[in-house]
């Protein structure tokens, strides 16, 4: 009986998620959303770990500055890359077939993986030119942790850009299951080793993420061998789809370099703070960050390759009312989380952080950056959709532009904001960055979306 009412189950989310592609957009992210939350409770105990023993102290500042370069090359590298090639990708496999689409997926992961091993080259080569400068403000013996840490740490460079490239293709192949559940093996394993190693001190962290990364590989290239995709890349030559990626590619990397160096900014002037600012900062985005990442992460691994189909198809009018629909279920949604999270925000720190190392009045000084960072989540999910739209659409210089505008702007709020409220600033600056952001980009993605000439509904 039991087994008959699953399948009954089965058949019925099967059916009221394939009937439009607003409902597939829906299953998906719904599907990719709670797997995600599974990753994110993992990531939560992690964190709480890590609250526990290291509070707000040196070991975390140190730590959390050693990840911003690696991070910083991952986004702007992998994570373009990947964003450039998905809607190629889609459309060469609609239009020419699986093996014209295998061509291009090993020529472009051949191609991003031998950029990112120069950066990774580059990155721990001139180190001891640009991390002082980063870590502004650290003793010797705090900047000489951040070294060890920061070159422990240095081949999640070259592994995340795989496991960003390949996921990205199993959910083009709309695969989203295991792309989403995999990042559960990370904090897993960092927890493992926190708990088993305690002898290593914040150094169990650091391997945790690169033992961590290499077991994601694994799935994932398990993954893609079920679907007949060859993760092996083989190198096919230069020809006209590999060119189109490349030129969707220089475009989003220089957007996503000025986008993800307001993180970067943020961290190295809270490292300017009195000590325990960057830590402060990162435990106050910790709770803002689930709900974002969940959406976002849903949203967008969701919605590019259906999004791509229905261009790749010329369907303008499902686009515009796919992308009208979901904005505003967004913002009905998140301006009452927003809410929420600003009424209960010292309670939430409280319950959660507070123990150990962690003390009273880093509750308190955390709850205020929390509440900076809150305000940003309507309008940080929403762009997320634009963003998407915009990378399906192939007019990334949009994105390119709208970045420079925000590092601009966010560089000027955090030196006037720092100075009024100390590290709660630089979080109330990045809210405003995103709502630039969303104006921007909103505007010129409805400018293009006009310009296109309707037809027939497929």
């Amino acid at each position: 009986m039991s087994m008959w009412r699953l399948q009954s189950l089965i058949y019925l989310w099967k059916k009221l998620t394939s009937s439009s592609i607003n409902r597939q957009i829906f299953g998906a992210a719904i599907t990719v959303g709670l797997l995600t939350a599974l990753v994110k409770v993992a990531a939560v105990g992690k964190e709480l770990v890590v609250a526990q023993r290291y509070g707000t102290g040196d070991d975390v500042d140190a730590y959390l500055i050693a990840l911003l370069v690696p991070y910083f090359i991952i986004n702007v590298i992998a994570g373009s890359f990947n964003s450039a090639l998905i809607p190629t990708y889609m459309k060469v496999r609609e239009q020419e077939g699986k093996k014209a689409a295998q061509r291009l997926f090993s020529g472009a992961t051949i191609s991003g993986l031998g950029l990112l091993g120069i950066m990774t080259i580059l990155m721990v080569v001139t180190a001891p030119m640009y991390l002082p400068y980063i870590a502004t403000g650290f003793s010797p013996k705090k900047l000489e942790l951040t070294f060890h840490l920061f070159y422990a740490i240095a081949p999640l460079v070259l592994l995340n850009g795989i496991i960003i490239i390949w996921g990205a293709v199993l959910n083009a192949g709309e695969r989203f299951a295991l792309a989403a559940l995999s990042p559960i093996l990370t904090p897993t394993v960092s927890i493992i080793l926190l708990l088993m190693l305690k002898s290593w001190g914040i150094f169990a962290l650091a391997i945790g993420l690169v033992c961590g990364a290499v077991l994601e590989i694994t799935i994932l290239g398990i993954g893609l061998h079920r679907q007949n995709i060859s993760w092996w890349p083989k190198w096919y030559g230069i020809d006209t789809n590999l060119r189109q990626v490349v030129g969707q590619y220089c475009p989003m990397i220089a957007g996503s370099f000025l986008m993800c160096s307001t993180s970067l900014v943020d961290q190295s002037m809270a490292a300017m703070l009195p000590a325990g600012s960057v830590a402060a900062l990162n435990y106050g985005n910790k709770v803002i960050a689930l709900p974002i990442t969940l959406a976002t992460t849903a949203l967008s691994t969701a919605v590019i390759p259906y999004f791509s189909k229905m261009i790749a198809c010329n369907d303008w009018t499902g686009v515009r009312r796919t992308f009208k629909q979901y904005m505003q279920s967004i913002f009905i949604v998140t301006t009452i989380l927003t809410a929420l999270l600003l009424v209960f925000s010292e309670l939430i720190v409280r319950v959660l952080f507070q123990r150990g190392s962690f003390t009273a009045n880093d509750t308190h000084l955390v709850a205020q950056i929390q509440n900076c960072f809150a305000l940003q989540v309507p309008f940080y999910i929403a762009s997320i959709l634009v963003v998407r739209l915009i990378s399906a659409m192939q007019v990334s210089y949009i994105l390119m532009w709208g970045s420079a505008g925000n590092l601009i702007i966010n560089i000027f709020l955090n030196y006037l904001f720092m100075k009024w409220f100390g590290v709660a600033g630089i979080a109330l600056s990045t809210t405003c960055v995103y709502v630039f952001s969303f104006l921007f980009l909103t505007y010129n993605a409805n400018k293009k979306l006009k310009n296109r000439q309707p037809v027939k509904e497929i």
